[in-house]
């Protein structure tokens, strides 16, 4: 699929050549254990055997791409649906890169449907953009309000050969979560990224990058997300060795649903991922009863 430049744009397109690569997967729950009760790969998208890193019964399935990187014009497909009461830990076997992309930017299309009292963390590797690669991503979330959902992301700028960084063309994100049940439908929260290095843009300095080389977020979307737990989360990212801020996002509602979103500079993706790491174990103790993440154990 090639952008032409008096043509529609890539968001206003649609592509006629086959994904590059699709992974549809359905969680279930059975006797208190998660299972894929479906699942489908094809194109250059896999799944690695599932995983039970701890006695609750969540399921973690690593995400493959066996080409290695994303290339121009390459388009990715994935579905995730979490059924009731079920649990996912998605993740990557490593980070994901995008390499110069001469054909139009390399895109990623997901969809995640969260039933009730369903579970979706969703923590992949590092996104990792290089010389004159451009990324588009865009997610959509669809939770019952009964769901629980945490979704993280950090970005890393790839080397280059004259030694400076953000040397990609763009990089795009979008995440939308919708809330919905049989009495409410709504749109709790859509965030944005966009970072185009050479429009003008000064990227490393005050107001965007503050000097700093990576960015993450960590979002999460959840009922129980009360005054006394945003406190919480609030001193550990203080006390990260990051430069990040928290916020609320959305409206109150009668579906009691909450979002918090953090935001993360810093100069290395260990800090971000380590400040990530501590959230999501603060809320797997305090929610599940979950020990603290380990994705290396076998």
């Amino acid at each position: 699929m090639t952008e032409q430049a008096a043509g529609p744009s890539q968001d206003e397109q649609s592509p006629s050549a086959p994904p590059t690569g699709q992974l549809r997967l359905r969680i279930e729950q059975r006797d208190g254990r998660s299972y894929a009760a479906r699942q489908f790969h094809d194109g250059a998208l896999r799944i690695l055997k599932p995983l039970h890193l701890d006695g609750t019964g969540q399921v973690c399935y690593p995400v493959i791409n066996p080409g290695g990187a994303y290339f121009g014009a390459d388009r990715y497909e994935l579905e995730l649906e979490v059924g009731q009461d079920a649990s996912l830990l998605s993740t990557t076997q490593s980070a994901t890169k995008v390499y110069r992309t001469p054909q139009g930017p390399a895109r990623q299309d997901m969809e995640v449907r969260l039933g009730p009292g369903a579970v979706l963390e969703h923590l992949p590797d590092q996104l990792i953009v290089y010389r004159e690669g451009s990324y588009r991503q865009r997610t959509l979330v669809r939770m019952h309000p009964t769901a629980s959902l945490v979704m993280a992301e950090i970005i890393t700028p790839g080397w280059s050969p004259d030694g400076e960084p953000f040397r990609f063309d763009e990089v795009r994100l979008r995440t939308e979560v919708r809330v919905e049940d049989d009495e409410h439908r709504r749109r709790l929260v859509v965030d944005q990224l966009r970072m185009v290095p050479d429009a003008g843009q000064a990227i490393t300095g005050s107001g965007m990058m503050e000097s700093r080389s990576h960015t993450g977020q960590l979002l999460i979307a959840d009922r129980r997300l009360d005054d006394e737990l945003y406190e919480q989360l609030a001193s550990s990212v203080e006390d990260s060795a990051t430069l990040s801020g928290i916020t609320r996002g959305g409206l109150p509602h009668p579906d009691g649903v909450r979002c918090v979103a953090i935001r993360s500079l810093a100069d290395s993706t260990g800090a971000i991922a380590a400040l990530h790491r501590g959230v999501v174990d603060l809320l797997r103790a305090r929610w599940r009863d979950q020990p603290p993440l380990d994705l290396r154990r076998p």
